[in-house]
Order: C-alpha cells, then structure tokens, then sequence
C-alpha cells in the first residue's frame, strides 16, 4: 500500500512516498521550493537514482502538488505507473490545538476545526490546508489523513501547559502552552527505547530537537509531559530567527520607544531575532561556526547562549520528571552538530551523563549512543522521521475504518 505525505509550507512542499506493505520502503522523496514565486525548483530524489531538478513556475499549491504527482508517474524518474497506486496522503499540520490528541481522517469537520485554528499558527496553518484542498481537487476519491505537531503534547497536564494569565484567557481563546514537532519526539523517543531495548513506558527521555525550529520535550513513561515551545513556536529555545523565551516587558517597553505596532513586533522576534538577531551573521549554525572560529565574538556569543538555553531546559526537565535515563539529540543541528552536543552536555556529570568525546567527533545524522559504557544517562543521536510518522498513521487509521 502507497501512501503519499505532504508537508506543505508556505512557499515550499516536502513529500515522500512510502510503500507500507514493504516494511515502508521510501520510494522517492522530494522537495518543491519557491511555490508562488518565479523559477519554482522541484527537486526529486526517486529510490536508487539520482536527483532530478526541475525548474518552472508554479504559482500556488495545487499546481505544485500536480507537478509532483506528474513527476511521480514520469516514466524516466517516477516510481508509479498510474495514481490509482496512492491508496491515501498523509499531511503534516502544525496546529491542532486541544481539537486533535492524534491523527485522524481529514472530514469536513476536521477541516473546519483546521481553519478555526489559522489564528493559533498564522504562518503555518493555511499552508497545511492549501495541500489538503489541492489534494481534494486532484485525487477527490483518495483518503487523506492528518498529524498534528501539537497532538503528542496533549498529554501535558494543566499544571504545565496554563499560563499565569487571567483564567478566562483560558477558558474563552484557549490560551495555553501546545507545543510543537510532535511527530518528532514522539518518533525520536519511541527509536530511542527501541535502541537501548528497554521499556519505553517505563523511561525518563529528553528530547532535543534542535534545528532552525527548535523545542525540547519532557517524555515519562512514552507521554510528553512538558515541552518548550507554548502556544506559538516562538517560545523556548532559542532558534534561527525566533528569539524564544522573552520577558514580555522588555517587549513591550521595545515597542513604546520605538512607536513599534503588533505587526512590526511580531516580524522582530520571529524573523529577526534568535541566532540571526544576536549574531548579526546568519541563522545557519553552520555560518555561526565559522564565524566564531575567525574570532567573531558576537557568533561566539551566540553559539554560548544557544548552547546555554538548550542545557537549561534539560535541567528543568530532568528536575520535572524526578530524573533522566536518555537524552536524544535530534533535528538539522542536534543531528549534525558535534560541537554543539558536546558543549551542551559538559558539565552534565553531576547528573549522571559521561560524554563520550571521541565517539561523538566529527559523527553526522546517525543512530549512535554518544555517552560512555558506564554513563548513568545515555545520550544518543536518533536522525528524526517525522514523514514516516505521518504515514504509519495514515496507513493505520485507513485500515481501521
């Protein structure tokens, strides 16, 4: 059985399709850039060959899905021979807010609880939904099937996910801590006991998922009980171009003396603020790195800070949870930055982690156990597979119903 998943930003698609009779065997990954905007790139990686890239302008969603799906039928580089072999398409959706506590089938009435969310992820939501309308015009008779990066947090308990504001807040808008890349730890933390072959029901996990977004997870007994990004993703860590946490009278005080309205002050810290707003040189941790080994101060300022926070949020949870077994570094900079695990988990001794410095050296984007034999806590690096998160759900709900 193909299933086909989407993950549709708001200028980008990402897709994979996976065979799920096949132990889900990826048959061609891709990604579509620049949607909406001239000399749109379509890159195409179909299983055993090389990349393909494809330049033309797509204008909006559908026409880019469309693309895709001509792409995957090519009889040069496709991998199918009629769309009929889609048996359904499984989306990412970022916000689901208390609506959703796992996947589910897309109905009109989940769309409709979709588009009441657009308020809560303005950035990320409409995107989500074009790929899902796209879908419906292209293939109407395929079932479609969506994951919420807020739904694995719905385990939080109140005393975690409420904010210290006016109850009603609460009771009237739902104001309240969501947490995002669900699909992420939940698929990160579940790989995590499978590797360590112990009882996921039964492990303390934190998990870091660290990239341009950025958030860390408190996982007990397999149920996130805590994470770092709150009813935006602009909380917690510190990110790419987020600033996270944030003292709101700082804000507010930034906004009156430079006469700063909502609109403006949202783009400063979502946009402009994090590694790029510190650093002054790139929200790319890699650029960041070589700017700080030229003896940039300010990159090297902001590799101490990022660092700093992340190592914070491990304490806290490891305090939340009563202690830690496992800490998992996950996500485009937690895969694939040496340095910044090493720098993170020194001085974590006291709380049972023994780093193994050489192991981790130099180690990019694989399933490895970087602390030493004897280490109370294990650190390991688990590479994240949010898509096949999303199509093992996909395949499970279309076959129970």
């Amino acid at each position: 059985m193909k299933i086909l998943v989407l993950n549709c930003g708001s200028s980008s698609i990402k897709y994979q399709l996976l065979d799920m009779g096949n132990n889900a065997e990826l048959l061609a990954i891709g990604l579509l850039d620049r949607v909406g905007i001239k000399d749109s790139l379509l890159t195409h990686q179909p299983k055993g060959k090389d990349k393909i890239k494809i330049v033309q302008d797509v204008p909006d969603h559908t026409i880019g899905i469309d693309l895709i799906l001509k792409t995957l039928l090519n009889k040069e580089y496709g991998v199918i021979k009629d769309l009929n072999e889609i048996a359904a398409v499984g989306h990412r959706v970022v916000h689901g807010a208390e609506a959703f506590s796992g996947s589910v089938e897309i109905t009109q009435a989940v769309i409709d609880k979709m588009e009441e969310c657009v308020s809560l992820a303005p950035l990320h939501n409409p995107a989500n939904l074009k790929g899902i309308y796209a879908m419906k015009k292209l293939l109407p008779s395929v079932k479609q099937c969506g994951t919420f990066d807020t739904a694995f947090h719905q385990t939080m308990p109140p005393h975690a996910f409420l904010y210290a504001l006016p109850y009603e807040f609460y009771e009237k808008d739902r104001v309240r801590r969501y947490g995002f890349h669900g699909a992420s730890h939940r698929y990160v933390s579940e790989t995590a006991a499978e590797f360590l072959k112990k009882d996921y029901k039964k492990l303390k996990i934190i998990t870091c998922h660290l990239g341009n977004g950025a958030s860390i997870a408190a996982v007990k007994n397999g149920q996130s009980v805590d994470t770092s990004m709150g009813l935006t993703p602009v909380e917690g860590l510190i990110m790419g171009t987020r600033c996270g946490d944030l003292d709101l009278g700082a804000m507010f005080h930034i906004m009156e003396k430079h006469n700063m309205d909502l609109k403006e002050a949202n783009t400063q810290v979502n946009k402009k603020s994090g590694m790029l707003g510190i650093t002054g040189v790139s929200s790319d941790m890699r650029d960041i790195e070589t700017a700080a080994a030229n003896g940039n101060e300010r990159a090297a300022l902001g590799l101490k800070m990022y660092c700093y926070r992340v190592k914070k949020y491990i304490g806290a949870y490891a305090a939340a949870m009563e202690g830690v077994d496992v800490i998992v570094f996950t996500g485009g900079v937690g895969e694939n930055g040496p340095e910044t695990r090493e720098t993170i988990c020194q001085g974590l001794e006291f709380m049972g982690v023994q780093f193994n410095h050489e192991i981790n050296k130099g180690l990019k984007s694989k399933l490895v156990d970087i602390s030493k034999p004897e280490s109370k806590v294990k650190v390991l690096v688990v590479p994240t597979n949010e898509e096949l998160v999303i199509a093992r759900d996909t395949y499970e709900i279309i076959n129970k119903n």
